[in-house]
Order: C-alpha cells, then structure tokens, then sequence
C-alpha cells in the first residue's frame, strides 16, 4: 500500500507540472510519418513468415519525454482452431516497445520490454486455467497439440506508462488490470474473478466479457489518478443468449490509490462485431476513443475516433461490485434492457461526437486500428495492429496478411492526424 501511495503522490506532481505546461508539438518532426516499425522473423510455419510485430495493439505517450512512446502487442501469433486456438510461437512473450521519433522524423527503437510474473520469469500469451481468468478457450501448437496454460498469461491490449517508471496493462482474459514495473515485473493483477495479488478487485460483472472481447482500451486521466478502460464489446450479461443489446458496452474508471471503480455505458455506432478499441485521454472526463469494424480500410473497413464525455453520464456500477450481473432495472441487467428502457430508467451514457473518420482522412488501409495517444493540439498519434504478418487460412493455419490496397504483408504503422 505505501508503494501504491507514493505512485500516487508522483503522479500528482507529475500531472501538476503538465497542468502548467501547454502541450506543444512543434519541436518534434512528425513530417515523415506514416512510416512502418522495423521488425525481424519470429518463426516460418508451412512457409508463412510470422514477423515479430503485432506492436500497435495498445500505445501510450512516454510521461515526461515528449516524442516518446510504448506500444504493445497482444498475446501472439495465434488462429483459431476447433475450441480454441493455434499459438505456432507458443513460447511469445508479449512486449512492450519503446521507441521515439529522432531528431531526423524516423522512428527509433530505444527497448524491448518483455512481461515477466512476479519472479521475474517471462510470461507466455497463452491463455490461464480455469478459476484464474480463462476464457474456455484451448491453446494448441501448430500440429494441433494441446498445450498447457499459464497462471500469469495475458491477452494484453493496451498499455498506461506511469510518472513512477511503471506500466498498467488491460488484458481480455480475466480480464485483468495489471501493474509491471519498468522492467515488466508483475506488481499486481486486479481482476473481477478473484486471482487478485493485492486487496482490489475489478467489479465481478466484467467477468462476464466474451472471449477474446475484455478490457481493450487504457488510459490514465492527467491528473495521473485514475485508470479508465473500455470493453470492447456488449459483455454477455446475464447470459449469451439474453444479452440483446449488441451496441451497449461499458467503461470502467479505477482510482489508483483507493481502489475504488465506476462504470459507464457507451453506445456503440455499429453493432455485436463491431469493436471498442484503445482510449486515450483529454482531460479528466474527455477522451478520445477508437470503433473500428474488421475490414480492410478499402474494402469498406469503417475506423473512426469518436469524442467522449463522462461528467453528464450515469455510474452504473450499483451497490455491491459482486453483484455478477451488475446493476439491473425492470429485474433485467443493462445489457438486456433496450435504450428506451435505460433512458426511461433515468440511465445516461457518455456523450460523444466524431472527431475524425481515419479512411476518409488517411485513406487507412489496414482492418485493425487498435493504439491512440492524444499529443494535444489536436494531433493524435494512431498506431494498426498487424497480426504477426498472418491471418487464419481457415483451416486454423497461417497464411500471410496482405493489404488488398498494397498487395504488401501488413506491418505495424504509426500515423499522426489532425482531429476535430
């Protein structure tokens, strides 16, 4: 608790500074960008390259060092097969890159940060066993062979790098919060499930996210106090079935030091394919938050950042965080009542307005657009998540990710763009 204390005091001197300080880009060269990560092989399966990429999943402005910037990838190269899915690297790491943009506009790589558990040993993506936040979800090899789990495994997705050094990152499994110190050595996991290393917890409706659909946005607000994540789609409350409302999904804010979490409906554009992606904030109670469907920008694909307020919407959190099917009104959960019925109910959603659709304005021609920084004035860095170079064949093996635009294998990209 002291260290968590003092993490608290740091961030609120760090946020007091900045209060003080208007963002500025002008000194830092964004000219040559849209440019590509640089990237090596990790392995060649049934002759498909997996590149070791997949940075963009999740991205967060380095703290104090404008130009600056960490960005994660997921749990790895994965296809689905039969229940489950098909890791042909399963001994990935998921990791955190910290790169910047040198004095010259070209993107720099300074780290490689690889998650560890609180031993210190490196973690897998593959998924956690049963009782600690799985998915139902079996991990298989490349032959289609069972593997095991991992108790510290995460499906990370995005990524808050801290005034302290330290990192906070959302995963889909549990799904968990988790704190890493700078050198990605686990500190804490906060989950909804009860496999918590410390005496917070997430409210235990958010257990109920579909697989593969958890916490997939971040971001800390300036104040350096508050977490607030998204979940990427309607969770399935009570039960799969009964969960009819496939534009409701939620966000959830969690103070640092006490542990204390609200939550907030957000209505989504489109509808239960549709996904609620990374988040990154303006103020204490703006943000800015990425839908995006899983179309290529050419074909169709629609990647828009909307702008968000939480000060006039509703916390929806109720009485008792364990409760498992959260609030309720007319006897039924959120996300089996219609939006007339949350109105009626006196229930407000976040409020939101297009800032900026990224095909229309950048003729954006990847399908998955999953990392936003706000650099202020405006700007916003936008990073795509390239799968590893791979898709699934259909038959649960990799074949490589080509962009229709292109005809080139898809590679992680940061974009800068001007926003409304």
């Amino acid at each position: 608790m002291k260290k968590l204390l003092l993490s608290a005091i740091v961030f609120t001197a760090f946020a007091s500074c900045k209060d003080d300080e208007k963002i500025n880009n002008q000194d830092i060269n964004y000219a040559k960008l849209p440019q590509e990560f640089p990237f090596s092989k990790l392995a060649t399966v049934n002759g498909v390259d997996v590149i070791n990429g997949g940075f963009g999943s999740g991205a967060t402005a380095h703290p104090t060092r404008k130009g600056e910037f960490y960005v994660i990838t997921d749990r790895g190269p994965n296809t689905d097969y039969l229940n489950g899915k098909k890791f042909p690297v399963p001994n990935f790491t998921p990791t955190i890159m910290h790169f910047k943009i040198n004095a010259e506009g070209n993107i720099e790589i300074i780290k490689y940060i690889k998650l560890k558990n609180p031993s210190g040993q490196p973690i897998t993506g593959l998924p956690n066993p049963a009782g600690m936040g799985s998915t139902g979800e079996t991990a298989y090899d490349s032959s289609g062979n069972v593997l095991g789990t991992d108790n510290y495994g995460l499906d990370s997705e995005s990524i808050v790098a801290a005034a302290d050094g330290t990192f906070w990152v959302s995963d889909e499994y549990g799904p968990h919060i988790v704190h890493y110190n700078a050198e990605g050595v686990e500190l804490e996991r906060i989950s909804p499930i009860g496999v918590n290393t410390g005496p917070r917890k997430l409210p235990a409706v958010l257990a109920k996210r579909r697989a593969n659909r958890g916490m997939e946005g971040l971001c800390i607000t300036p104040d350096g106090k508050t977490l607030v994540g998204t979940i990427q789609s309607t969770m399935y409350v009570p039960t799969k079935a009964l969960a009819t409302n496939t534009t409701l999904t939620r966000i959830v804010t969690f103070d640092i030091v006490t542990g204390q979490t609200k939550q907030y409906l957000y209505k989504q554009n489109g509808g239960a394919s549709d996904s609620v992606c990374d988040i990154t904030a303006i103020s204490s109670t703006e943000f800015l938050v990425i839908e995006r469907d899983g179309n290529f920008g050419s074909q169709g694909g629609s990647k828009k950042v909307y702008r968000i307020n939480i000060a006039g919407a509703s916390d929806v959190t109720g009485t008792d965080i364990t409760a498992v099917d959260g609030m309720k009104i007319n006897n039924k959960a959120l996300e089996q009542s219609t939006w007339d019925e949350i109105t009626n109910a006196g229930i407000k959603p976040v409020s939101k307005v297009l800032a900026v659709d990224l095909v229309a304005k950048l003729g954006y021609e990847h399908d998955k657009f999953e990392g936003i920084v706000y650099l202020g004035n405006n700007k916003l860095a936008a990073f795509n998540d390239d799968d590893f170079g791979i898709l699934d064949d259909g038959n649960g093996n990799p074949k490589a990710k080509i962009l229709p635009k292109t005809g080139k294998v898809d590679q992680g990209t940061m974009y800068v763009v001007d926003i409304q």
